[in-house]
């Protein structure tokens, strides 16, 4: 408003010269130029001085209010730090709690971490000693694996075995069937014979066990003799006779393997001349036997016969003993004639493994209450 009246006042004051300036223009035409550029120029000069004081005057006001504006601003600025301030306190106070909580969080992982450190050195120790159990136990798997493999080779081996045993048993079985029937041939042989005797009451002793007849020979020879004497021949014609026919006959021929005389001396002398004595006799009870054919015995049994005699002399072996254990030496000067049946031999000796393996089982089966 000032800038308005200073201009409202420096118009008029132009106007105002401007009318003396005319009405002294005729008066002052030297003077009139000089004034009137002298005017101007103060006109020019106020005007100047206006504008310039108007100019001062706004850049004044512009600085007022900018320096308004800045202090409004600063005075936000002061208001918003402060407030930044009381939040960064309070965020201090804040962090400075966090702080705390973080310390004793630290604290509290610090125990954790020295716990999770022995746990760790537990878990250590025994995955040590879960290694070396891993170890033992892969060992004895091993262990297990090669008994497993030594069992099922065993059981293999006893599979095996226990085949083999079954064929022996069905072989043993077919051997106990044709023992029991050798035995029961024999059985039948030696009751045929001791029935033959017995029909013809001849006093002959038919030993149990093999069959043979023990002739003395104190009735078939002298002392010291090998030739028979009458007494013998007659002995003999009466048991060869009856014996021979009874092996040789149909139902016993075809299990008929030898027919043996053998000769047997006391233990007095030496050992070649008895064994030479022995041998001559059983020869004369077999050439007497022999002298038969087509007699007593028909032509076709001595043929037969013929093929399954033999004749032995055994020395003073296999003497008879008395009861008190001394040599009966008459008793052994004796001719034995027996007889072996086919396949015999075998069966005696299958017979002694049979009653072992038998007495055998008997021991090795547990009791039973």
């Amino acid at each position: 408003m000032q800038q308005n009246q200073s201009c409202s006042a420096g118009k008029a004051r132009g106007e105002i010269m401007r009318a003396k300036r005319k009405k002294n223009y005729e008066r002052h035409n030297v003077w009139r130029s000089y004034s009137d550029m002298m005017a101007g120029l103060l006109l020019l000069f106020v005007l100047v001085m206006c504008i310039s004081f108007m100019q001062a005057q706004k850049n004044y006001q512009d600085r007022l209010a900018e320096e308004s504006a800045h202090a409004q601003t600063q005075s936000q600025l002061q208001s918003q730090l402060d407030e930044q301030q009381a939040l960064l306190n309070e965020q201090e106070s804040e962090l400075d709690e966090q702080a705390a909580l973080l310390a004793s969080q630290q604290a509290d992982l610090d125990e954790q971490s020295a716990l999770v450190a022995s746990q760790q050195a537990s878990l250590d120790a025994q995955s040590a000693l879960l290694a070396e159990q891993e170890s033992e136990l892969d060992e004895q798997a091993a262990l297990v694996a090669s008994q497993q493999a030594a069992l099922d080779e065993q059981a293999a081996l006893v599979a095996s075995q226990q085949a083999t045993l079954d064929e022996q048993e069905a072989l043993m079985a077919e051997q106990q069937q044709k023992i029991e029937q050798i035995i029961g041939v024999k059985a039948d042989l030696i009751a045929a014979l001791k029935q033959e005797f017995d029909a013809q009451n001849l006093n002959v002793t038919i030993d149990e066990t093999d069959g043979s007849i023990a002739l003395d020979s104190s009735i078939l020879f002298g002392y010291n003799e090998n030739e028979l004497t009458e007494e013998g021949n007659a002995l003999l014609g009466e048991v060869l006779p009856i014996y021979c026919t009874v092996l040789m006959s149909e139902e016993y021929v075809d299990y008929l393997a030898e027919v043996r005389i053998d000769g047997y001396t006391d233990t007095t002398g030496t050992y070649y001349y008895n064994l030479q004595l022995s041998q001559e006799r059983a020869l004369a009870v077999a050439e007497y036997l022999l002298s038969l054919s087509g007699s007593s015995i028909s032509e076709a049994d001595m043929e037969s016969l013929q093929e399954k005699l033999s004749v032995n002399g055994h020395s003073w072996a296999d003497p008879i003993y008395n009861d008190d254990g001394s040599i009966n030496q008459d008793a052994s000067r004796r001719v034995e004639i027996k007889f072996r049946l086919k396949d015999e031999d075998m069966i005696n000796e299958l017979k002694e493994i049979l009653d072992e393996t038998q007495e055998e089982t008997a021991d090795t089966e547990p009791e039973t209450e």
